[in-house]
């Protein structure tokens, strides 16, 4: 059960709420976002909802059976969206493109990919400085003092930033120059870093273990919604699978099934998720059709000299018609 509470909700009134919930044997847990207060309760016992429903401080009640509540639509029937300001939103109705290169690699590099981003209308670019890679012999990122120039250069020209923290301890010197953060596949599971970014004011993108199930990317959603987060969209890159033809198993079903179970927004990465440039837009263009709210990919003015994950980066004019495509779908689907 949730437990909706007004805005001006008084500690008096809580208590008694937490009172009764006790007498009837559900476990109480507190949710304070920046927008609103909830307690979700745990519990198996019957009761008459009305009676906590028509409590002062109560706004309104709801009975979840799942076991993320807070991130489940059976209470939050209208989908959730994220505004990042200046005129950018995500999962507002409008589809988001979010791209850049795979690694932030020098000034010049960010330079011309926010050129292109801005004459494309693309609002918000993606670039890693701390890289988790396969091999510690690979390029691992430009850290801090690279993410501050990219900051730098793309809020100039008005574009949103998100890029991926790995540890907790990297959030507070990151928190300035990040509009989003980024938890990859590796850290999906990694409670210790959703419980700090549940309790920070800006927005999470949480990509999907790639070996993870549906339910536990909602589960890790959980927890940094109930740490005071609701800030949050979910990210489906591929999962590993058996076959070895691509770099992983893109799951469409992933989007039309997080669609049905969740109000966050969801967001395709088709760039991690088949690893194939030649591939990447007909893998955008399928998720866009089962209902993601946005597209997060790869692009690099010259993929064959991008630091990182060349293979499956787009170069400029690949960038362009994908842009033009999958805007064109999605208009066409609303």
């Amino acid at each position: 059960m949730i437990i909706h509470l007004n805005k001006d909700a008084t500690e008096i009134e809580i208590n008694s709420i937490y009172t009764v919930l006790k007498e009837i044997k559900y476990k109480p847990s507190l949710v304070d976002t920046r927008n609103e207060k909830y307690i979700v309760c745990i519990g198996t016992a019957e009761f008459d909802i009305r009676a906590i429903g028509n409590m002062p401080g109560v706004s309104d009640t709801y009975r979840v059976s799942d076991s993320y509540k807070l991130v489940s639509k059976k209470w939050k029937l209208k989908y959730s969206s994220i505004d990042l300001g200046n005129e950018t939103q995500i999962g507002a109705g409008e589809l988001s493109i979010m791209a850049g290169p795979c690694s932030i690699e020098n000034e010049e590099q960010v330079t011309k990919i926010v050129d292109h981003l801005v004459a494309n209308n693309v609002k918000i670019m993606r670039g890693g400085v701390y890289k988790p890679r396969s091999s510690p012999y690979s390029f691992r990122g430009m850290g801090l003092e690279g993410l501050a120039m990219f900051y730098d250069i793309a809020h100039k020209a008005g574009i949103k930033i998100i890029s991926e923290v790995m540890d907790v301890s990297q959030i507070k010197s990151m928190y300035p120059y990040v509009d989003i953060f980024q938890v990859g596949t590796r850290n999906s599971q990694n409670f210790n870093l959703l419980d700090e970014l549940g309790q920070i004011d800006k927005p999470v993108l949480l990509k999907r273990a790639m070996n993870g199930t549906i339910e536990e990317l909602l589960h890790s959603a959980e927890y940094i919604f109930s740490k005071g987060n609701e800030e949050l969209m979910l990210c489906e890159r591929g999962i590993r699978t058996y076959e070895t033809a691509y770099r992983n198993t893109f799951d469409i079903n992933a989007i039309a099934l997080l669609k049905e179970k969740t109000h966050l927004p969801v967001i395709a990465d088709p760039s991690h998720g088949i690893g194939i440039r030649a591939h990447v837009p007909a893998i955008a263009l399928a998720a866009v059709a089962a209902g993601a709210d946005g597209i997060i990919y790869e692009v690099h003015e010259k993929p064959e000299e991008a630091a990182s994950d060349g293979y499956q980066t787009l170069n400029f004019d690949e960038s362009v018609k994908l842009i033009k495509r999958v805007r064109v779908l999605s208009e066409s689907l609303n």
